[in-house]
């Protein structure tokens, strides 16, 4: 959005701290400048004037409303004689603002919640809302996140997999629920988002279900997948995608180990652990194993065992150029994402149904995707290089991936 010089008139900068209704006021009335402003734009000259850059000519205004977490805005929005007025403000208000309040709205409606939680709507909302009001609403959104949730997509040398637990009501009962977050790079080097889907459990048959839907909406050539050592994950992945690299998350077996040792010696494990996973070459991590296990095989026997069983799928990342090594070696770009929907997930803390988890999940993780197009993630030249001679080895050398 261009820059626009703003007036604030006094009085309601001085009502911003006396007033119910101040800050809302305060951005009602700033929205509405930028409207005018936006129109002069289009146009191409102030109200009343006369210039040679004029395009259009302006046909009054109608009322359009904008529920925010500072209350309900009127929003006057021009009207063009011999064109239509656009503009980004509707079109860049945070469809997650939007899904955070609808879920507050629902379990008003549906009269599953507390006083607390009616009082936090009409916070956010600055009024009260009818079943008819919230489908609405629901329904403009819902159009949004599944056009995200939907799109087709394409290659993806590296998908990174994860899931996260949540509450929502089903019927008379609240039952927990699985939501699985995909994202990857493409073969571009930006990072996407690839898609949410919400289940019972992580069951095989859902990661199943999971993977094949990303492969009827265009996902192809996958030659990394990244995830935590869930069996029932690392086997789906390996029926979707064969042939790829499987990477076990480096960050959650350094957990998983620490877990089998004692607090007297966690440290000393602790740094053992870094200095094997901060190898440069996949011998030199093996031989740094060796001298840990002779350390602490007396002083953590079940953590030595626990790494010695994980300790090649947690070093997959080896088989890549050294490039794309530290981001392609946990689920830490997918830890940022789940913790993004957490903060939005503690709000609520029962959803009123599914629809409800994936209108509020769906539309963050619309907004953060959008965010990554702003910059590429990973330059994938050496990359296709590399992958290029794994297909069509020089004579005599040593391919990474059999």
């Amino acid at each position: 959005m261009a820059d626009y010089e703003i007036n604030v008139p006094g009085n309601l900068l001085s009502s911003l701290l006396t007033e119910q209704n101040g800050l809302s006021n305060l951005v009602e009335a700033v929205l509405n400048q930028i409207l005018d402003a936006q129109a002069s734009e289009q146009v191409g000259a102030q109200r009343y004037e006369r210039t040679d850059e004029r395009v259009a000519y302006r046909n009054g205004y109608r009322s359009r409303q904008l529920y925010t977490r500072v209350g309900p805005l009127t929003l006057r929005v021009p009207q063009m004689r011999d064109g239509q007025f656009s503009t980004e403000i509707f079109a860049r208000y945070q469809r997650s603002e939007q899904a955070l309040v609808l879920s507050l709205m629902e379990m008003v409606v549906n009269g599953v919640s507390t006083r607390k939680v009616t009082r936090i709507t009409e916070e956010l909302c600055g009024a009260s809302f009818s079943k008819s009001t919230v489908s609405q609403l629901c329904m403009a959104l819902d159009g949004r996140v599944a056009a995200f949730n939907e799109r087709d997509l394409g290659a993806f040398p590296f998908v990174i997999v994860d899931a996260m637990y949540f509450k929502a009501r089903e019927g008379d009962s609240i039952q927990s629920k699985a939501a699985m977050l995909v994202s990857g790079v493409n073969e571009h080097g930006n990072r996407d988002i690839l898609g949410i889907r919400i289940g019972d459990s992580e069951s095989e048959a859902f990661w199943l279900e999971t993977f094949r839907w990303l492969k009827q909406r265009g996902l192809k050539d996958v030659s990394y997948v990244v995830s935590d050592d869930h069996s029932r994950l690392v086997q789906a992945a390996r029926r979707c995608f064969q042939g790829a690299i499987w990477q076990r998350c480096q960050v959650h077996f350094m957990r998983n180990v620490l877990s089998h040792t004692s607090s007297k010696h966690k440290n000393e494990m602790g740094e053992g652990l870094k200095r094997i996973f901060g190898s440069h070459s996949l011998k030199e991590a093996r031989q740094r194993f060796d001298e840990l296990a002779v350390e602490m095989e007396r002083k953590a026997p079940k953590a030595i065992d626990c790494l010695e069983n994980g300790l090649e799928d947690s070093l997959a990342v080896m088989a890549l150029p050294s490039k794309y090594r530290k981001r392609l070696k946990s689920t830490n770009m997918q830890e940022r994402l789940i913790q993004e929907v957490r903060r939005r997930e503690r709000v609520i803390r029962i959803f009123p149904n599914e629809s409800s988890a994936l209108r509020l999940m769906g539309a963050l993780l619309a907004e953060i995707h959008e965010e990554w197009q702003s910059r590429r993630y990973l330059d994938m030249t050496e990359f296709h290089e590399w992958a290029d001679e794994q297909l069509h080895p020089p004579e005599g050398a040593v391919v990474a991936i059999s």
